[in-house]
């Protein structure tokens, strides 16, 4: 048997247990190694905080537990830096991908874009992405339904809204639909919103542990450095 994968990890640890079905790990290269050899796109990795409103906060402070990362993790804040980046991205081929249904179909209203979840049937999936290839949609809103097995090489930029908790697979599967080597040699863009001293912020860190050990680096600028003025 042989297999193959680009993530290798997994957040219950049982990662291991693939080497008892087709035996051990023979050969593991580091995705900047990759990068270097021209396989894949380099890749500018952004982290944009933002912060909660006051009323955002305190209903964040008195949430119950398990309601936390969704209360700060669809502050209303990050969909206008998601409005302010599609904007300054409007002559880009933008994926804004999302764990929360109701958040990414507020953003795909807001910008009068296409959206792709769960329940969208197969012949409309196939039939946007298909526009998207070509050129003819320039931004799509998806849920983690796009998390595997699409092939978008014309994507540069992906702002991620939401995600599943403290995946790193889930961060490496997104960053890698944007990393098709592109026609013109330009490189890619990923941007995660992450709202500041919350467990938004602890998710991210775990998240981006995996990229690191890639050899990836997240920039991290402030909302207001992206929101106009």
């Amino acid at each position: 048997r042989l297999g193959l994968t680009a993530t290798l990890v997994r957040e219950d640890g049982m990662e291991g247990e693939v080497f008892s079905l087709i035996g051990p790990k023979r050969f593991d290269v580091p995705w900047k190694e990759i990068e270097a050899q021209g396989y894949i796109a380099p890749a500018d990795c952004v982290e944009v905080r933002v912060t909660l409103t006051d009323h955002e906060r305190l209903t964040y402070a008195t949430a119950e537990q398990e309601d936390k990362y969704r209360t700060c993790a669809t502050t209303a804040t990050k969909k206008n830096v998601v409005l302010a980046l599609a904007k300054q991205h409007e002559d880009d081929q933008v994926l804004i991908i999302g764990q929360y249904i109701s958040q990414i179909d507020e953003i795909a209203a807001d910008l009068s874009v296409p959206i792709i979840k769960g329940d969208t049937p197969v012949k409309e999936r196939e039939e946007l992405y298909a526009l998207f290839r070509s050129g003819e949609i320039k931004c799509l809103v998806v849920s983690k339904v796009a998390n595997f097995s699409i092939d978008l090489p014309e994507a540069s930029i992906a702002i991620q809204v939401s995600g599943t908790f403290g995946s790193r697979q889930e961060e490496a599967q997104r960053l890698g639909r944007i990393l098709r080597p592109k026609a013109d040699g330009r490189g890619a863009r990923f941007y995660s919103l992450v709202a500041r001293d919350t467990i938004d912020q602890d998710f991210a860190q775990n998240r981006q542990r995996f990229l690191a050990e890639q050899g990836y680096s997240y920039r991290i600028i402030d909302a207001d450095e992206v929101l106009p003025r």
